[in-house]
């Protein structure tokens, strides 16, 4: 790097400095004059100091800003491997319904089981983080769901052939809050828009409450989403330090 070579030629300029020292006492010579005409002597006598000229040697290397940034990568990289998260491995409760399917590089995993003669493929994405104080002030539950990190899920219940069931929830630590209903057709052509029904709010609040129960007995509960925000959690850090690599492999190129 530019950076090492300028280390490396430093005893150089120092002795090419000491030059200008004694060429101090001829009082004739201004100081500009006086340090090109020692650093240029010196350049007779050890080709490590490069001449003041353009060359196709010196346009070859990485701009300061390219070796600025390395460093700042490297530091985030050491930051993130001193973390206690990035190689933990997640220990599977043993009543864990779902096969996990976990692809490195990804930012979802997919779990699948089969319940009952159904399909049941659930997406989970990275968590969604909050920290800080929660207001206590405010007890509404909207206000606590904010101040509270969640994990969103994609779920699909299936049979054989024929539509499906999709939900899309956010698991929060106490609760599963389902934000949307509908059921897919997937030999519906693409140039059709199906009704997928009211917004799942405005649904009965009985209804409600059976569907969160439906989803409960298939294996989407708090103590099964707390577990997957801990595994996410533990994948975010090994994924960006990956990332982190892949980014230090380029701008060194």
């Amino acid at each position: 790097m530019a950076f090492n070579s300028i280390i490396r030629k430093s005893c150089s300029f120092a002795r090419a400095f000491a030059v200008a020292g004694q060429l101090t006492k001829n009082k004739h010579l201004g100081h500009r004059t006086l340090l090109f005409t020692a650093i240029n002597q010196h350049q007779h006598k050890d080709s490590l100091v490069p001449r003041f000229h353009f060359s196709s040697v010196a346009s070859k290397k990485k701009p300061t800003s390219d070796e600025n940034l390395l460093r700042v990568i490297e530091s985030e990289i050491e930051c993130a491997q001193d973390t206690d998260d990035h190689d933990t491995v997640e220990e599977v409760p043993s009543n864990f319904p779902f096969k996990i399917i976990d692809s490195p590089g990804q930012q979802i995993i997919t779990l699948e089981r089969t319940y009952q003669g159904e399909e049941i493929k659930v997406e989970v994405h990275m968590p969604d983080l909050v920290t800080g104080e929660e207001n206590d002030d405010d007890n509404d539950n909207e206000s606590e769901r904010t101040s509270q990190s969640s994990i969103p899920l994609s779920i699909s219940v299936s049979k054989k052939g024929g539509p499906y069931l999709e939900f899309n929830c956010v698991g929060y630590p106490n609760e599963i809050v389902i934000d949307s209903l509908s059921v897919k057709n997937p030999d519906l052509a693409e140039d059709q828009i199906a009704y997928e029904g009211p917004d799942f709010q405005d649904l009965d609040e009985n209804l409600q409450k059976s569907f969160h129960k439906y989803l409960e007995i298939r294996g989407i509960k708090p103590s099964t989403t707390n577990f997957l925000h801990e595994y996410m959690v533990n994948k975010d850090s090994k994924e960006y330090l990956v990332w982190l690599k892949k980014l230090q492999s380029f701008v060194q190129a």
